[in-house]
């Protein structure tokens, strides 16, 4: 069994999460820059090498200036109706 974050349900989060944090014109580095963290974190979750949990998602969503209930409808609405974890 493949963990999630090889899915392609887990591909449509990071792809929400990257498509948000261009359209607020928001890069890698000022990303990292809000949330105290390296560079190579956002490369690291964004590529899939690092999970992000729901907490880790809000404070990411927040940092982007999106609210997080809206963006994780938004992902809901994205996700397959069969997903395996």
């Amino acid at each position: 069994m493949s963990k999630s974050v090889f899915t392609d349900a887990y591909g449509i989060l990071l792809e929400l999460l990257v498509e948000t944090r261009k359209q607020a014109g928001v890069t890698q580095v000022e990303l990292a820059k809000r949330l105290g963290r390296p560079q190579p974190f956002i490369s690291y979750l964004e590529r899939g090498e690092r999970r992000i949990d729901v907490v880790e998602f809000c404070v990411i969503a927040k940092a982007l200036g999106a609210d997080p209930v809206t963006l994780f409808t938004q992902l809901a609405k994205k996700l397959p109706d069969q997903t395996s974890i």
